[in-house]
């Protein structure tokens, strides 16, 4: 599981469910959330969170242009591939922070993803769950 750091910048939301805008380094995350801050107490605008998010829904991208319906794309370097015969799982640097993103193998072969590369990953706001800090590290 990918977890990240960040701090709560902006929440909307109706009585069911929640955009959260979280803060992490210089870039803005959204999580949809099936939550609300009248649900969930830590659901404040400064609140410290973790943001996780499975390595299978992280996409990547070489060159990308454009506008796209994808609210979290963040640049990163890869530092590495574990190559299989149907899956990979490229190994990334975020900001100093370690992610892993698996893909298919044909999908790192025609993107010709090599240690070095700067890529763009992709993550659907629906993909990404938040936990009060500190929680759940066990």
């Amino acid at each position: 599981m990918n977890r990240l750091n960040g701090r709560i910048a902006a929440i909307q939301s109706n009585d069911h469910l929640s955009l959260v805008d979280v803060a992490v380094g210089n870039d803005l995350f959204t999580a949809t959330l099936l939550e609300t801050p009248e649900t969930y107490s830590y659901l404040n605008v400064g609140e410290k969170v973790d943001l996780l998010f499975k390595e299978t829904e992280v996409s990547l991208a070489k060159n990308l242009s454009g506008l796209i319906s994808l609210r979290n794309r963040f640049t990163v370097k890869v530092v590495g591939i574990e190559r299989g015969e149907i899956m990979s799982a490229v190994k990334l640097d975020y900001a100093g922070c370690p992610l892993t993103s698996v893909i298919t193998s044909r999908a790192a072969d025609r993107l010709q993803i090599v240690a070095g590369d700067m890529l763009e990953a992709l993550v659907k706001a629906n993909e990404i769950a938040l936990m009060q800090e500190g929680r759940g590290n066990g």
